[in-house]
């Protein structure tokens, strides 16, 4: 869990860094410094030319801070990130990709709660709270393009139409043929049939249980956006409030575990 964290952490960095630095506030500064280094190099006998960039790098330094430390700038451009990196559109199925975009939703209203909390202990939970439900929302698009492999190969559904009828016929050709060369042949076909059977089946199983994976765990992201609405200051240390954290986390461990199951069966099918 920790390395997809990791990834989602580094790429909002990036892209809070990459607002702060192409800002407009920035542009001007950059902008400034350029023009006074070459035009106005010595406005007094003791100025260097290099003051000025020196002043520059202080005033760019001063911009990036506070971008980063203001908190309704920095949950939008994460917000933001994460419809870019987790884009809808990407998904074909109209009702998996609505669920895609009902789970941005449930990420932007949370970032909206960070950027109107105060400064302090609960800031700080909501925020720990949101790097969460961002990597809930990673899980989540994972599971919904899965899916949607899944619905649009046409090859495994017709090898599910098809599965049952086809091992039925080599059962039957078995039990007419006489020919012991042939027969071996069919058994061992059946075998063969028998084996894609189950990883079929398994496969079908696995993707049932991620469409109910993928129901419950927006309907716990929604959980999760109306307790956060109810949590106070005097909530913060609240065996309520680490409820909250814990959920999100146990939710996002549940949903790599299928993940991988799902890959797993998937990959052994092909």
């Amino acid at each position: 869990m920790g390395k997809p964290r990791d990834e989602l952490q580094a790429r909002a960095l990036g892209a809070m860094l990459s607002h702060a630095f192409f800002r407009l506030e920035s542009a001007l500064t950059i902008a400034l410094t350029i023009v006074l280094v070459f035009l106005y190099p010595a406005p007094f006998p003791w100025w260097h030319w290099w003051y000025w960039l020196l002043l520059g790098l202080v005033g760019e330094a001063l911009i990036i801070v506070t971008s980063l430390n203001d908190a309704a700038t920095s949950q939008q451009v994460v917000a933001d990130m994460l419809r870019q990196t987790f884009n809808p559109a990407e998904v074909h199925s109209s009702h998996l990709r609505a669920q895609v975009e009902r789970a941005l939703e449930y990420q932007q209203r949370v970032s909206d709660l960070v950027a109107r909390a105060p400064a302090g202990v609960l800031r700080d939970h909501l925020q720990e709270t949101a790097a969460g439900i961002s990597e809930w929302i990673s899980n989540i698009f994972n599971l919904a393009r899965r899916l949607d492999a899944f619905e649009g190969d046409e090859l495994i559904r017709s090898d599910l139409a098809s599965a049952q009828s086809s091992l039925q016929q080599l059962r039957l050709r078995l039990q007419r043929e006489t020919d012991e060369a042939v027969r071996a042949e069919i058994e061992q076909t059946i075998r063969s049939k028998e084996v894609q059977n189950e990883n079929l089946a398994r496969l079908q199983n696995t993707m049932e249980r991620a469409e109910l994976q993928m129901e419950a765990t927006l309907t716990a992201l929604g959980t999760v956006y109306s307790q956060l609405l109810l949590v106070g200051a005097r909530d913060v240390d609240s065996a309520h409030a680490r409820r909250i954290s814990e959920s999100v986390h146990e939710q996002v461990t549940s949903l790599n575990d299928l993940l991988a199951a799902m890959n797993e069966v998937y990959t052994r099918q092909a």
